[in-house]
C-alpha cells in the first residue's frame, strides 16, 4: 500500500489518497477526478499525476508506505521519502543568471562557497561530488533567498575539505528546471553574470553584499572549530 501525502508550508501533512490493489482511494475535501497513481513495479516506482494544476497545488508531496522490516514493540513504522516539492505560477522560469565558486584558505581547512544567483522559480537542487561519488561530509546547504527583484532568488553552499585535498577537483552541481551545471573547483570558476561594453563583468550590490557575508560567516565558523579544538585539548589533557 502506497500512500501520498500534501504538507503547504506552515501546515501539517494530510493524507491526499492511498493505493492499494490498483485501486485509488482518496480522502474527503480532495477531487478524485483529478488524481492519478500509477506503480511501476519493475521500476519500483509509483508516481502521482495531478491534473488542471491550480495555485493551491503548491505543496510538498510525500509518498510513504508501512515498513514491516522496522518494528518498534510489534509496529510497523511508516516510512517516507525525502518530498517533492511542487511550485505553481504563470510567471515562466529563468535561470540563474552568475554561478561561481569562491574559496578561502584557513590554516588547515579550505572551504569553497558555491553561489548561485537570480534564478526563478527558488526550487534548485545543489550537491558536492568529487570524480566518483556524491560528497555529504562536511557539506551546509543555504536556503535561499530573495534578490532585489521578488521574482529572483539565490543560494550558497559551502564545503570544507583538508588543505591536503587543494589539487583535488570537486565539483558542485545544481539542478533547475531551466538547467544543469556543474562547476568544478579547479580552474576558471563558470560565470554567466552580464557584461558591459567593456566585458568587465557587472556585480550588484546586493551580490557583493551577499559575498562579504558568507566570507565573514566562514571566518567565525573557522574560529569556533579552533576554539572548539582548544577546549577539547585541554580537557584532555
Amino acid at each position: 500500500v502506497i500512500h501520498w501525502y500534501k504538507q503547504k508550508e506552515g501546515e501539517t501533512p494530510e493524507r491526499l489518497l492511498f493505493f492499494s490493489g490498483g485501486k485509488v482511494t482518496t480522502e474527503s475535501g480532495f477531487q478524485a477526478n483529478r488524481y492519478m497513481v500509477e506503480r511501476i513495479s519493475v521500476q519500483k516506482q509509483c508516481v502521482l499525476t495531478i491534473k488542471d494544476v491550480i495555485p493551491d497545488d503548491a505543496a510538498t508531496y510525500y509518498c510513504a508506505y508501512w515498513d514491516p522490516h522496522f518494528t518498534v514493540i510489534g509496529y510497523y513504522n511508516k516510512m517516507f521519502g525525502s518530498g517533492t516539492k511542487l511550485f505553481v505560477s504563470e510567471k515562466g522560469s529563468s535561470p540563474p543568471t552568475n554561478s561561481e565558486i569562491l574559496q578561502k584558505k584557513h590554516e588547515n581547512q579550505i572551504t569553497y562557497v558555491c553561489l548561485i544567483e537570480k534564478f526563478y522559480p527558488e526550487i534548485i537542487r545543489v550537491t558536492w561530488t568529487d570524480d566518483e561519488k556524491e560528497v555529504t561530509d562536511n557539506v551546509v546547504k543555504g536556503d535561499t533567498w530573495q534578490s532585489t527583484k521578488e521574482d529572483e532568488y539565490s543560494i550558497a553552499s559551502w564545503l570544507t575539505v583538508p588543505a591536503e585535498n587543494k589539487d583535488k577537483k570537486y565539483y558542485c552541481k545544481y539542478e533547475h528546471e531551466e538547467e544543469k551545471v556543474s562547476l568544478p573547483t579547479q580552474g576558471n570558476a563558470v560565470k554567466t553574470a552580464p557584461q558591459e561594453d567593456d566585458c568587465r563583468t557587472v556585480f550588484s550590490r546586493d551580490q557583493l553584499m551577499h559575498r562579504t557575508a558568507y566570507l565573514v560567516y566562514i571566518i567565525l565558523l573557522l574560529k569556533s572549530s579552533m576554539y572548539y579544538l582548544t577546549v577539547l585539548f585541554f580537557i584532555y589533557r
